[in-house]
């Protein structure tokens, strides 16, 4: 048996001494096992779904970093296989910037097929995860926006770092070696 009583004093001594005493004078042989704040009972009861969320939330955050990671190195890798193919650009009149954008541009191709491949799978999967989802709806336009803008964002500074270093080559350099 659970009583729920409302007051001002919640969790002084003298208001559950109250509540004992008044239960006592029904019946002397009740015991009194739990006394316990609302918010505690609330705070409780919500244990187990804020876990699996931060859960998620490190287990998401992982998934964007190997994405990154794995962004930078693809870029890197083209970067490292196209240098002649870029001193000969530069050397011809391209741009730094040019080729900057070219390499970023790539990179964020990559990413727009990623992030269709996950928005797919998240909408497929928004049955299973609408029961941890409090002021949200499953299918949230702004939540997805927001999620996609920052993937993007992260993917563009991953694949500007060897863009940059690939703008930094040296076609003279470059032709000499090869």
């Amino acid at each position: 048996m659970a009583f729920v009583v409302r007051s001002d004093r919640t969790g002084t001594a003298s208001l559950n001494g109250e509540i004992r005493q008044a239960v006592w004078s029904v019946n002397r042989d009740v015991p009194i096992a739990l006394e316990r704040r609302m918010l505690e009972l609330y705070a409780g009861s919500l244990a187990r779904t804020s876990f699996a969320l931060v859960m998620l939330a490190i287990a998401g955050s992982m998934a964007l970093a190997l994405g990154l990671v794995g962004i930078y190195g693809v870029i890197s890798y083209v970067v490292s296989q196209r240098s002649r193919e870029i001193g000969i650009r530069i050397a011809l009149g391209a741009e730094r910037g040019q080729v900057r954008t070219m390499f970023v541009r790539q990179g964020l191709r990559l990413s727009v097929v990623g992030v269709a491949i996950g928005l797919v799978a998240a909408l497929a999967l928004t049955r299973l995860m609408s029961s941890l989802l409090f002021g949200v709806a499953p299918t949230d336009v702004v939540a997805y926006a927001a999620a996609i803008a920052a993937i993007l964002a992260a993917a563009a500074v991953a694949s500007y770092l060897p863009a940059r270093r690939a703008s930094a080559i040296d076609p003279v350099e470059t032709l000499k070696a090869e």
